[in-house]
């Protein structure tokens, strides 16, 4: 595949993120708050703390770690799974009188999972990136840099990128820990009940 065109699918599939991951879902929670909609708003909390794996990813992916390749694809792997594991909050959301915000949370929720699920199969490729030093040096890796680059520029801009990266291995930490507590000790207790017992 010639680079400017890779270039171009790899800017275009950070520009879906922002809207899909970002600006829709802080859209919605914001709408179902002011509506009073506590199912949607417990579902959009939820999303919002497994999503948090893809932003630890660009400060990870700011100083070319590898392992970033690897989160992102987790990440996209555990949105969809987010959204649609919750038995409790599906049902209280498909009971819902109908309104423009139900039909934009699902619409929503409906367009998330097919560009997580679309997005890891081109992905998959990439995952080699996080392997090998050699390769992560070729252009087909260095690509994958360029948005968490302008990112760190435009928020970080004093700071250097490892340093950037550290925060995100911190970040990575605490979120790996929280997700282990969770499916070992709170998923057998709660079941696919999104209410604590």
């Amino acid at each position: 595949m010639p680079e400017t065109l890779l270039r171009s699918l790899v800017w275009t599939d950070y520009r879906l993120a922002v809207l899909f991951t970002v600006l829709l879902p802080l859209g919605l929670i914001i709408w179902a708050a002011v509506q009073r909609s506590e199912a949607i708003v417990r579902l959009l909390i939820i999303y919002w703390r497994v999503a948090s794996l893809l932003l630890i990813t660009v400060y990870l992916l700011m100083p070319g770690w590898g392992i970033g390749y690897i989160t992102g694809f987790i990440a996209r792997l555990l949105i969809p799974i987010a959204l649609w594991f919750w038995v409790d909050l599906n049902e209280d959301i498909a009971e819902q009188p109908p309104s423009w915000l139900r039909l934009v949370t699902m619409g929503w929720r409906w367009a998330v999972t097919i560009y997580a699920l679309v997005g890891n199969l081109i992905s998959v490729p990439f995952l080699s990136c996080a392997f090998s030093s050699q390769t992560l040096s070729s252009p087909f890796c260095q690509v994958w840099l360029e948005p968490a680059a302008a990112y760190k520029n435009i928020f970080h801009g004093a700071y250097k990128p490892e340093f950037m990266a550290f925060w995100g291995g911190v970040g990575l930490f605490i979120y790996t820990t929280y997700l282990a507590y969770f499916v070992i000790v709170r998923l057998g207790k709660q079941g696919r009940s999104a209410i604590e017992q």
